[in-house]
């Protein structure tokens, strides 16, 4: 049996175990067989992991590049052989244990060979080393407060696209790892009749020997790295920022958002709590901060609107940046989303234990955190840019406060052919906001549009109470705001009727033939109509009219 085993002469050794149980040596004649298995395993992985050697310590460059991958693979593979090809044999000699026990012994080997391997691609890769140098780096930026601010610092750290290469690698490893690993596991778990013993030391095995150890020690490295690329990466599209042609953002927003995207995705693939937890984390402060501080940046215009009209003409630079300032804000806003959204995804699909799935909901809601956050930033530099704009279209609305509403049928039908302010207001709109609507995103230009609406609307408000009505006045009013109501509906594509609707109840009180006419649209009678005025304001609006009785208003009961 011996020579049969150092000859490999596989037949040989096959018709010599199966006399083994005629001797009722079963037991004895599976530790043979299997030891023969492993034997072959390791020559094979012997010659492979030389080879590998000598490549990773030539001193002269050679045209044979190190492959890691393919010699764990390679070693994987015959491992599965061994276990798959001679699974009639091994249950032959002593049913599902002899399938239990050879996973068991063959898995020694890859404790052994594969631990080498791994230990021989660290080594080469000098990733010890690299670890060092990185926090070594890390520790002399703390007193860095913005890459914005910093943008010229000197200090060089290792080259992000030599740290990249190494994480792709990294990554193929530990993946076939986790591939044989999964494999494997299933294998043990698929049997059904064995010692209850072997189970739970088939699966020890696994997850507490040295190549699983080794594993664990070579994903520490790539958080390491990971973080290290993206952060680097993320303050270079900070840094380099520029306009893009025909862009509504500039170049940092696509070029960051691409960069946290391919960082979590590997982060993810690892299947790794760990890694996409420390990866989701350091992708989550850069956003909070350098990035979101390099936003703010660009947003940052104290004299606006002395900039933004020169000479009483919207100025196009001034208004291409401060649009393309808070483009970049929405659409990073909306890209955390989408980030979330697919990280989300994929970890469903990768982590199945509910405590897993609960951090990493945890981690991913401080994303949801951020989005809110910069919305709530783009929501001031909006109010901002209207607060630069208003005091151009203000005139014309002070002017409504001298326009008369006790009309007669003369002056109604004088209005109808001239009117009074309502298109000098809209073209006063249009000359100062129009134009910056093709350098904004369309989300940007309705909440821009919406707020120069509310704008509008608390003045128009403020001074249709203090005013007099006659019927006709209040139906000269309802006209106007419908007229308001359709050119703002034509700029935005959200609808603007809800921010007309105090207006509009006002006008339709105002329009009433009699006071008690109130009671019609009512409480019970309001129907689908929500009042929006309260009933002190509804009685103050019926005592705009001049032919209404104060008395009558006062015995209303609403």
């Amino acid at each position: 049996m011996a020579a049969a085993v150092d000859a490999q002469d596989h037949p040989a050794v096959l018709r010599l175990v199966r006399l083994f149980p005629l001797l009722a040596l079963a037991d004895e004649g599976l530790q043979v067989y299997v030891a023969y298995l492993k034997k072959v395993v390791a020559l094979r992985a012997r010659a492979d992991f030389e080879h590998l050697a000598e490549l990773t310590s030539a001193t002269q460059p050679t045209s044979e590049r190190p492959d890691f991958v393919g010699c764990l693979t390679r070693l994987f593979k015959d491992i599965v052989l061994a276990v798959e090809e001679n699974d009639a044999v091994l249950r032959e000699l002593r049913g599902e244990d002899g399938v239990a026990y050879a996973i068991i012994e063959l898995q020694e080997e890859c404790d052994s060979r594969g631990t080498q391997i791994l230990r021989r691609y660290a080594d080469y890769r000098k990733l010890a080393r690299l670890a060092s140098d990185i926090n070594s780096y890390i520790k002399n930026l703390l007193s860095v407060v913005s890459s914005v601010t910093n943008a010229a610092g000197g200090n060089e750290g290792p080259d992000p696209r030599e740290v990249e290469l190494y994480l792709e690698e990294i990554l193929s490893l530990t993946q076939l790892g986790e591939d044989y690993t999964e494999f494997m596991v299933n294998k043990i778990r698929g049997l059904r009749d064995v010692k209850p013993e072997l189970g739970p030391q088939a699966m020890k095995a696994f997850r507490n020997g040295s190549f699983n150890k080794m594993v664990q020690d070579l994903t520490g490295f790539y958080v390491i790295l990971e973080e290290f690329f993206m952060v680097e990466n993320v303050r270079k599209a900070i840094r380099i920022d520029e306009s893009v042609p025909d862009g509504l953002t500039t170049s940092m927003v696509d070029d960051a958002f691409f960069i946290l995207q391919s960082c979590c995705r590997r982060a993810a693939s690892t299947g790794s709590i760990n890694s996409v937890l420390a990866v989701l984390g350091g992708a989550a402060s850069l956003l909070s901060n350098e990035y979101q501080e390099a936003l703010q940046w660009r947003m940052r215009e104290p004299n606006l609107g002395a900039k933004l009209f020169l000479g009483g003409v919207g100025v196009q630079k001034t208004g291409e940046e401060i649009a393309t300032a808070l483009n970049n804000m929405d659409v990073s806003s909306e890209y955390v989303l989408k980030l979330r959204h697919e990280i989300e995804e994929l970890c469903s699909e990768a982590f199945h234990s509910p405590a897993d799935r609960e951090k990493i909901k945890s981690c991913l809601s401080e994303l949801g955190e951020i989005s809110a956050s910069f919305k709530k930033i783009l929501h001031s530099g909006l109010e901002h840019l209207v607060a630069s704009v208003a005091p151009r279209v203000r005139p014309v609305l002070d002017t409504v406060a001298t326009v008369s509403y006790e009309l007669d049928d003369a002056e109604y039908g004088e209005n109808e052919v001239n009117d009074p302010w309502v298109q000098k207001l809209l073209l006063a709109v249009n000359s100062n906001v129009v134009w910056l609507q093709p350098v904004m995103t369309s989300n940007n230009y309705d909440s821009f549009v919406h707020l120069i609406i509310d704008f509008i609307v608390k003045r128009l408000e403020v001074i249709m109470m203090q005013k007099r009505f006659s019927q006709l006045g209040g139906l000269q009013l309802d006209k106007e705001v419908r007229s308001l109501i359709n050119h703002f509906s034509e700029m935005s594509q959200r609808p603007v009727r809800d921010k007309f609707s105090r207006l509009s109840q006002m006008s339709t009180i105002l329009n009433f033939e009699r006071v008690s006419e109130i009671l019609d649209f009512w409480g019970d009678n309001a129907g689908h109509l929500t009042w929006l005025l309260t009933p002190a304001e509804v009685r103050r609006v019926l005592g705009l009219r001049i032919d209404f009785r104060p008395e009558a208003i006062a015995a209303l009961r609403l």
